[in-house]
């Protein structure tokens, strides 16, 4: 048992080899990151949430007392992702055993635990210290969840791993990713996922129309349909270089 935590802990995709998944390189790579703050760009079906819920997985299994939250715009996406956790970590032989499990938390033999949440951050505040947050569907959640989410992880240099399609050019998820270099990105779009066939990528392009397909599946930050000006000639409006009358 010692061989094999010392052999996961210098490689955590040993986690995902043990559990049954064939990772993509890019999913071995992220796997293998201990970059404490981390965007994933993935179009639908390439992996992100599977490479996500097993990064949670080996925090939970590999620290003891970790605390461990799924956080998504909904209960029942929070809840889809802790599942996909829950699967993989009943296909562990060794795993911790469970001493805790209801249908949204689990709480492991060594302390450790593995929380999905809603996106409502009334509800979320009384959580701290936590090793790994992981935010599902990023794009989508509302500023103030992101405010509530970031002081859970001030005192513990826990993990945020933030996964989402885009959704317009607004938001956390957009100004993150392009944004400065305290985030590690990851850009896998349909095209890149050797599960996904051209066939279907063009039946799909026929269903939805190019520019939602751009989106879901070419990774695209469109105009949010509202959106009267694009953004651009909005950014253009302002400069930095102006000082304002009034401090």
């Amino acid at each position: 048992m010692m061989a094999t935590d010392l052999a996961r802990a210098l490689d955590p995709t040993l986690i995902a080899l043990d559990a049954g998944v064939t990772l993509d390189p890019w999913q071995s790579d992220l796997m293998r990151s201990t970059a404490p703050r981390v965007l994933l760009l993935c179009a639908r079906q390439t992996g992100k949430s599977t490479v996500s819920a097993l990064i949670a997985l080996a925090t939970a299994v590999m620290q003891a007392g970790a605390l461990v939250l799924l956080v998504s715009p909904s209960q029942r996406q929070s809840g889809e992702l802790f599942r996909t956790v829950m699967r993989h970590l009943r296909a562990l032989s060794d795993a911790p055993g469970i001493t805790a499990e209801s249908a949204l938390r689990v709480e492991l033999a060594n302390g450790s635990r593995i929380v999905a949440l809603p996106g409502d951050e009334r509800t979320i505040r009384g959580f701290a210290g936590a090793t790994l947050v992981v935010l599902d569907e990023a794009a989508r959640v509302e500023d103030e969840l992101l405010a509530a989410v970031r002081p859970m992880l001030a005192t513990s240099a826990g993990r945020l791993i933030a996964l989402s399609t885009p959704f317009g050019k607004r938001g956390f998820f957009y100004e993150a990713w392009h944004g400065d270099e305290s985030w590690h990105r990851v850009r896998v779009s349909a095209s890149e996922c050797p599960r996904i066939s051209q066939a279907f990528l063009d039946e799909e392009l026929r269903e939805l129309g190019a520019q939602r397909f751009s989106e879901e599946y070419g990774l695209e930050f469109l105009e949010p349909d509202e959106a009267v000006f694009p953004t651009a000639i909005i950014e253009s409006a302002f400069s930095k270089e102006i000082l304002p009358l009034w401090s």
